[in-house]
């Protein structure tokens, strides 16, 4: 018996429905986008994480099809170190960030990282082309992009630009999508959003949904789910540190020490979204020993400050640290926090942005301010 392999329009269904099963997809006209776009054209070829590893599929690959239809980030490019710098997010989060826009017919978007121009197309499916804007830093991106839309017809404004400053050439907008990861919300995104837009953003680990008022304030929860997209770049010759490099030169440091007491929970995705927000320029490395010990590295380059926390049994550990900022000290107390709260998921939590910049996090309710979070 021949098994016929399923063909493009099969798959995009088949996608489709699981999307709907999971939650993901609720809304009518995104089913529809959903339905309708081809994955495939944005990809012809990517890499997967699989079983510890990385796994290349290209055209020629027989099962390229069926895996550009999966519920899996696919990557597209890395930098020079072998660091991922561009990728198809996985579908079921990019369908829950676009119903978290609530657009309307006639909604003008921002989408800061074009990528491989897949988000762009849902979007100018829902929308219209005219109504999208992408921007992008990597000029081959943009060119990629702009050529794989063109040939499923669609013609959304793509710039070549740091996206860090948005696009005011055509602002304002009414929401604004961020496809790449933040530690903080540019002062540019809330100024070129209307009063009353939305900005669904990647900020550290989590999803944040905000609203712009008339001061240019944003404030809002962030969505159940964790999440982490690739950084934004300054520009296209970036090029990140290996956690293999960070570590070696970390694990010999020497500087002050002291026992302290961990907080619990330190290995879990709440402490790895609480300590984005709390460090967004940090690097954190976990490295393993032996079986039972586990070292927690974290590295500030703007000014060269470290930590090393080297568990000894239980939940107590050796910290050593050194440079400018105790970053331990820092860090610590939104985690204690998050523990002596009853271990409050991501939506619990919330950002108000004021006018000139700050954030400050809350749990349930504004008023319930945790910690007013550094600009760094």
């Amino acid at each position: 018996m021949t098994i016929t392999a399923p063909s493009a329009d099969e798959l995009r269904r088949m996608m489709t429905d699981q999307l709907m099963d999971a939650g993901a997809l609720r809304s009518e006209r995104w089913i529809e986008a959903f339905s309708s776009v081809p994955r495939h054209v944005f990809v012809p070829e990517f890499t997967v994480r699989a079983q510890g590893g990385l796994h290349r599929y290209d055209r020629e690959d027989p099962m390229w099809l069926t895996a550009a239809y999966q519920d899996t980030s696919l990557l597209t490019q890395f930098d020079a170190a072998g660091i991922a710098t561009s990728s198809s997010t996985r579908p079921s989060l990019m369908a829950r960030m676009l119903e978290a826009l609530d657009v309307v017919d006639g909604s003008r978007v921002l989408e800061i990282g074009v990528g491989t121009g897949y988000n762009a197309a849902l979007l100018a499916h829902r929308l219209g082309s005219s109504h999208v804007v992408s921007l992008d830093v990597d000029p081959g991106l943009v060119a990629a992009a702009r050529n794989r839309l063109g040939k499923v017809g669609y013609a959304p404004t793509l710039i070549a630009g740091d996206g860090m400053a948005g696009c005011a050439e055509h602002a304002p907008y009414d929401r604004l999508l961020a496809t790449c990861g933040v530690g903080r919300i540019p002062d540019a995104w809330r100024e070129q959003v209307r009063p009353g837009g939305i900005i669904v953003a990647n900020v550290g680990y989590g999803i944040a949904r905000l609203t712009v008022d008339r001061d240019h304030r944003a404030e809002g929860r962030f969505l159940p789910e964790t999440a982490a997209f690739m950084g934004a770049r300054p520009d296209t010759d970036s090029v990140s540190a290996t956690a293999q490099q960070l570590s070696e030169m970390l694990i010999t440091k020497v500087g002050s020490t002291r026992e302290i007491h961990l907080p619990t929970g330190l290995g879990g995705e709440m402490a790895q979204f609480l300590a984005a927000l709390v460090h967004p320029t940090v690097k954190t490395i976990v490295l393993k020993r032996n079986s039972d010990q586990e070292v927690r590295c974290l590295w500030e380059p703007g000014t060269s400050s470290w930590a090393r926390v080297t568990q000894l049994g239980g939940r107590t550990a050796r910290l050593d640290h050194g440079g400018p900022r105790d970053l331990w000290t820092e860090r610590e107390p939104l985690l204690s926090h998050w523990g002596e709260a009853g271990h409050p998921g991501t939506d619990r939590y919330g950002l108000t942005i004021e006018a000139d910049g700050t954030h400050t996090l809350w749990l349930d309710e504004p008023a319930h301010e945790v910690s007013a979070l550094q600009a760094r």
